[in-house]
């Protein structure tokens, strides 16, 4: 058995407790009487995992719940799999169930073509729905479930007391999770879930990449400046709500200008 390397009370980080990367964070809820990941990470780290979670001494058979935090494909393209091996029961929001029902491969960034990427990505059986609100139960603890979309339509945070499990909404160098139409990025939602996250009295955030951090407001509060101006920017194409130059490109045509140069 291993000495198990708890992050927090209760929280185990599975990179950090290996010395291994796993691609993505993966949270270990240790509840007593049984226990729970947040993300599973991709197929080729899968029996990695599983093994460590054995030398840890957590049985198999009370792993409650495999938590999505959204559908993107490092944090879950092996949840078909370990839903089989670990016999336990898959949880995430109804947005992302679809893409991972389904197993959209584009939606979950499994295939880029563009950049030669192509994962497959199994569709996997989402046994729980988590809304906005629910409370999550593993053993003793206690976990109430965030939308926090943005980054993708289907992203969830979770908060457990001072701690907030806050996916790919922001990582301590002040980058966010990848703003991209073709996995539903939304600015608008993803300045507000921001802001939510800033103005919360959690202490801790506990992302889904990069290191855990103790939350400064002056961080998120650049993110959110940040994100205001990308509304407005060509740079990110469907996913602007306004681009002021073309707009008034169009008033100058419409009302017969010349370009002054």
């Amino acid at each position: 058995m291993l000495q198990r390397k708890y992050l927090f009370p209760n929280v185990i980080e599975l990179n950090l407790q290996a010395a291994q990367s796993f691609g993505v964070n993966i949270y270990l809820l240790d509840g007593g009487s049984e226990w729970a990941l947040i993300d599973v990470g991709q197929e080729e780290t899968l029996n990695d995992l599983i093994d460590l979670i054995r030398k840890l001494d957590f049985p198999l058979s009370k792993c409650k719940l495999l938590i999505a935090t959204h559908a993107d494909a490092d944090h879950v393209q092996a949840l078909k799999q370990a839903r089989e091996r670990l016999k336990a029961k898959t949880a995430a929001h109804p947005e992302a169930a679809r893409a991972l029902e389904t197993g959209d491969a584009v939606q979950t960034y499994a295939q880029i073509a563009a950049q030669n990427i192509n994962l497959p990505m199994p569709p996997c059986k989402i046994d729980v729905k988590l809304q906005e609100g629910d409370e999550l139960k593993i053993g003793k603890l206690k976990l109430r479930v965030w939308h926090t979309p943005g980054h993708t339509p289907g992203q969830l945070s979770f908060k457990m007391g001072n701690l907030l499990f806050s996916g790919d909404n922001i990582y301590k160098d002040g980058c966010v999770g990848a703003i991209d139409a073709h996995h539903g990025s939304h600015l608008p939602s993803f300045i507000a879930s921001l802001k939510r996250i800033r103005d919360d009295d959690a202490e801790f955030l506990l992302p889904s990449h990069g290191p855990v951090f103790r939350k400064d407001p002056a961080i998120l509060q650049q993110a959110i400046d940040r994100l205001t101006q990308y509304q407005h920017m060509a740079d990110f194409g469907t996913c602007t709500v306004s681009w002021p130059l073309e707009e008034e490109w169009k008033r100058d045509i419409l009302a017969g200008k010349m370009p002054v140069l």
